[in-house]
């Protein structure tokens, strides 16, 4: 169904200032045999056939150009700034969604707070996990492949480009990192859209009124287990936690006012955090990643 693709190393960033680095159901299968595809095949033999063969990547680069697009949408400043597809003021949040949306996974994440005059936010992502949900797509159209973007504030700052997928699991067991991203994404939580824009407002910033928010909002599902729940409250008032969904690390972002109601408050913590789940991690990825003017009055 779709051929993972591994690079023969990790393709590492440096810098002086690296701070930190969907639903169930016909999808959740979609997912599984990705997974059980990629283990299958294997890197070395995913390696030896793009050798051998020029893969067409059409569609999975039309997928990656839209999450760019997507990006430049919630960073558009003004009246013209279109309301993007989750909200103008976003989080780390608000980039998982838009990529699980086009079929992926974010792979890491890092704040680069030296550049002048704005921030620098990075991520790398893989796609082609799962093919679009509308049209047919051929099956050498969509391989798994790796991304880049960048950001700072305004729609002009986004750029995009391919790179080199890890060669390795996060985890540092042996296998395919495809396999293992195909099945990060089958256990996501089974609760209604989790990963869309509501407000924490009416529950308490504990831990008792984290889960209770999850619950009585439905964002996850009556199967789901809740675990290793630790929060704080930040400078600016809102309280996030970083706890395990089903054994899946995620990061909470219970914000300090109603107004705060377009941000995505639930998301799965990159790949590369899945196995840490730190707090430190889950505070650093709350930090609004930009404000649109159009939206605050």
């Amino acid at each position: 169904m779709t051929t993972p693709v591994a690079g023969p190393g990790h393709d590492q960033r440096s810098g002086p200032a690296r701070e930190r680095r969907r639903d169930a159901g016909p999808r959740a299968l979609l997912f599984a045999v990705t997974a059980l595809a990629a283990g299958a095949v294997g890197v070395g033999g995913t390696v030896l056939h793009q050798r051998s063969t020029a893969p067409d990547t059409s569609a999975v680069d039309a997928q990656a150009a839209e999450i760019a697009e997507a990006l430049r949408g919630e960073l558009t400043t003004g009246f013209y700034s279109g309301r993007g597809s989750h909200g103008g003021q976003f989080t780390e949040g608000t980039l998982v969604a838009q990529v699980q949306e086009h079929g992926g996974v974010l792979l890491s994440a890092d704040t680069d707070r030296t550049r002048a005059p704005d921030k620098t936010h990075t991520a790398d992502v893989m796609l082609g996990l799962v093919p679009p949900s509308e049209g047919t797509v051929a099956a050498a159209a969509y391989p798994v492949r790796c991304y880049r973007y960048t950001f700072g504030i305004g729609s002009y700052s986004v750029k995009h480009s391919g790179m080199t997928c890890p060669a390795s699991r996060t985890d540092g067991l042996p296998g395919s990192l495809a396999a293992q991203m195909g099945m990060l994404l089958t256990q996501q939580p089974t609760g209604t859209r989790p990963y869309r824009p509501r407000s924490t407002r009416g529950y308490a910033h504990t831990p008792k009124g984290a889960v209770d928010f999850l619950k009585e909002e439905r964002v996850i599902g009556t199967d789901d287990t809740v675990s290793a729940l630790s929060g704080r409250t930040t400078d600016d008032g809102a309280y996030v936690l970083a706890l395990r969904i089903d054994n899946v690390c995620h990061y909470l972002r219970m914000g300090a006012s109603p107004e705060r109601s377009d941000l995505i408050p639930l998301w799965s913590a990159p790949a590369d955090e899945q196995e840490s789940c730190d707090l430190q991690q889950a505070t650093t990825a709350a930090t609004l990643h930009g404000t649109d003017p159009a939206k605050q009055g």
